[in-house]
């Protein structure tokens, strides 16, 4: 799977920054924090887990690398994801655009690709504060995709909602 990211607001989301400043005109912006945790073992569980796409996986999305091999996060890999919903299954081609793996903070952020069923940006976050509490933060820029996907776009918003509740859990 190649091809050219579907907008144009690449590394928006910010995942390297405490505070997120990017406000791209047209997305629909979203984030959230939420605490997963306290101490070093948590922070060793939860952190491997966000490199692996577990927050994907443990919300029901089936994830595969590409070109095959391990799915852990690289930087310019594509990815398939993929989510049944009844009986469609639903195919999210996507990029990782950033990732950030430092002491205490990690994560990465994916571009969607041509066929993904919106246009912009996903971020995880997990960072470590100094009281020892381990923190996971979801962030997304969020626009219609182009041809057929933009009529659902409305239907699309209320299934992203329901994801994202899945995804603030998957670390606890």
């Amino acid at each position: 799977m190649t091809g050219e990211l579907s907008y144009d607001a690449v590394g928006a989301t910010g995942v390297a920054g405490e505070i997120w400043t990017g406000r791209p005109a047209g997305y629909l912006r979203y984030t959230r924090t939420v605490c997963v945790g306290r101490g070093a073992a948590c922070w060793e569980a939860a952190g491997p887990a966000v490199l692996d796409w577990q927050v994907k996986i443990r919300s029901g999305f089936r994830v595969e690398a590409a070109g095959g091999g391990d799915r852990r996060v690289r930087p310019g890999a594509d990815y398939r994801l993929t989510a049944r919903v009844g009986p469609v299954t639903v195919r999210e081609p996507v990029r990782v655009v950033a990732v950030v793996d430092e002491p205490a903070r990690c994560g990465f952020a994916y571009g969607t690709l041509a066929g993904h069923p919106v246009s912009g940006e996903e971020a995880f976050i997990l960072h470590r504060a100094p009281d020892g509490r381990v923190w996971f933060t979801l962030r997304s820029l969020t626009r219609p995709a182009r041809g057929l996907w933009r009529v659902a776009f409305p239907a699309l918003l209320v299934a992203q909602a329901g994801y994202r509740r899945r995804y603030l859990r998957a670390l606890m």
